[in-house]
């Protein structure tokens, strides 16, 4: 595949795992569970996607600050997107290390990043200023909780059903994969 297409295949895919991740995580905030102290973002079930694709480390990224956009909240734009990418780089350099066959490392960072960055930024921010350490720990241990139901529950599935499928894997006629 000549360099300019192989550029043009990953803008593309890193568009659609954007725009994935918005419309998932629009979805979630129907039920408001995209925003606030406890999260169930389903859009967060796309950050495996690293493991499969680099294209899905600024997809996430992206895809992440768009959606906060809809918090009306600049702290969520900066933070949140940060803590996805940082865990987008993570994931993608873990995708290697299996555990029958699943990358079971790679789903932890989203849920690790995410607990101890807006754990931290809901403390700092969002909470009465009484006990700093405490606000964090139970931000954190609330954020972490919903992304761990999320990026592992959801996320070995999902894992599994891409991989099945050989989602990634496709071939064009002339050999080229995606």
């Amino acid at each position: 595949m000549s360099k300019t297409r192989e550029r043009i295949n990953y803008i593309i895919t890193g568009a659609l795992i954007a725009a994935l991740y918005v419309g998932l995580t629009f979805l979630s905030n129907i039920f408001n569970l995209a925003f606030g102290p406890i999260q169930f973002r389903v859009s967060e079930v796309l950050t495996i996607l690293p493991v499969f694709t680099p294209a899905a480390i600024p997809g996430v990224a992206v895809g992440c600050f768009i959606a906060n956009i809809a918090s009306f909240n600049p702290l969520d734009m900066i933070f949140g997107t940060s803590a996805t990418l940082v865990a987008a780089l993570l994931t993608y350099f873990l995708r290697n290390i299996k555990f029958k066959n699943i990358p079971l490392l790679s789903m932890l960072p989203p849920v690790i990043i995410n607990a101890l960055v807006i754990g931290l930024e809901l403390a700092i921010f969002f909470l009465p200023k009484g006990n700093l350490l405490w606000g964090f720990v139970i931000s954190a241990l609330q954020v972490g909780l919903g992304e761990l139901v999320i990026c592992v529950g959801l996320g070995i599935p999902f894992y599994l059903v891409i991989e099945k499928n050989g989602l990634f894997k496709r071939k064009h006629e002339n050999g080229d994969k995606l």
